[in-house]
């Protein structure tokens, strides 16, 4: 079997659905080593270059020029003779040849559709259009959530049977272990603090980081942040500095560093406000930290019965929490021992089983 992706993320993404198509082409090429793998694009990078170096992966030189991933890339991958064409960002190509291929699209999230606030208008139309189309066109849809899943039946009015939930993985480094020296490098290089908090995620309104410094106002826990800075991290600092609370942002940690400092934190705290899946969630429960998320959205669905949930709205009840688990040694390991138990359902090989007997069942 030849299998065609929409490889712009693949390459250019360096978070969210970068690292679901990077993830999704290792676990298949390494489980299912003898189909073949073509990753389509104008160009490459350095991302990805280890999965590129597999025999069973290509990468496939697309048409050039503007809307050439509309209106060329579907054509490129029939002449490149695909037997499934996987669009992985919610977006199928417009323009197709008579010869067949089947069609298959990843839809992560429709918070634009329940959050609109977030979004420019014009945004939100171009989102429509492009999913609703995708939807349309395609011959199955993975949605990467069962909340996904009632979204695009409910918003999207995709036939139940249509859709497919195959949830998403992590990147293989929250599932290895790291040398002692490289773990204390990784501390040394970040100036993290012996015992600390860990939130991950873009610095945004959705993720809901000002509740978090809310909640640990006068508890003398510091917190570490990863993630890229919008303008809303102004308003979470203005907070910081005049309550003086301990916090510490990282930019530029590369995969093996983030799964260290996972390790080494007390617990995390992801309280956003919505959700298509969460990686950070599951990302925690394999390197055995326990979770503190939102009851809402997906999220239970990412942390299983044994991670402690919030209302994210509440500064509160999350400090509530944080203090209770902050305070209580045994409640973490009983919690997290008990959480790594839940994420094996995340493990590659499942995964990658399901999207392969997805595309068989497309083929046949």
């Amino acid at each position: 079997m030849k299998i065609a992706y929409d490889a712009k993320r693949f390459f250019h993404n360096t978070s969210g659905l970068g690292n679901y198509s990077r993830d999704l082409v290792r676990i298949l090429s390494q489980y299912f080593p003898e189909n073949e793998y073509l990753l389509l694009n104008k160009n490459k990078s350095e991302r990805g270059s280890d999965i590129l170096q597999r025999s069973n992966v290509r990468f496939v030189e697309t048409s050039k020029g503007n809307m050439s991933r509309q209106f060329k890339m579907g054509k490129d991958a029939q002449k490149a003779g695909a037997d499934i064409f996987h669009g992985l960002s919610g977006e199928l190509p417009l323009k197709w040849d008579k010869k067949p291929i089947k069609k298959i699209v990843t839809i992560h999230d429709l918070i634009f559709l329940r959050y609109p606030q977030y979004y420019s208008f014009f945004d939100r139309k171009i989102h429509l259009w492009k999913f609703k189309k995708a939807a349309q066109s395609a011959d199955q849809i993975i949605a990467i959530s069962e909340q996904t899943k009632r979204d695009m039946i409910r918003f999207l009015k995709v036939p139940e049977t249509k859709v497919e939930v195959i949830y998403q993985g992590c990147h293989k480094a929250f599932k290895e272990k790291q040398s002692e020296e490289f773990i204390r490098s990784t501390k040394e290089k970040f100036n993290l603090p012996e015992k600390f908090i860990l939130n991950v995620g873009t610095i945004e309104e959705r993720k809901n980081l000002l509740n978090v410094v809310k909640a640990l106002k006068d508890t003398g826990i510091p917190i570490v942040v990863v993630g890229k800075k919008t303008k809303y991290f102004k308003k979470v600092d203005r907070f910081i500095q005049e309550n003086k609370i301990e916090a510490y942002f990282l930019e530029g940690v590369s995969m093996d560093e983030l799964a260290v400092i996972y390790k080494l934190a007390e617990t995390f705290i992801y309280p956003s406000l919505f959700e298509g899946f969460g990686i950070p969630v599951i990302e925690s429960l394999f390197s055995k930290t326990v979770v503190i998320t939102s009851n809402t959205s997906c999220l239970p669905e990412a942390g299983g019965p044994d991670s402690v949930y919030v209302d994210p709205e509440n500064p509160h009840d999350i400090k509530a929490k944080i203090k209770f688990l902050w305070n209580n040694e045994a409640e973490r390991k009983r919690r997290a021992d008990k959480g790594f138990l839940f994420v094996q359902k995340f493990n590659d090989e499942l995964i990658a089983n399901e999207l392969m007997n997805l595309y068989e069942k497309i083929i046949s």
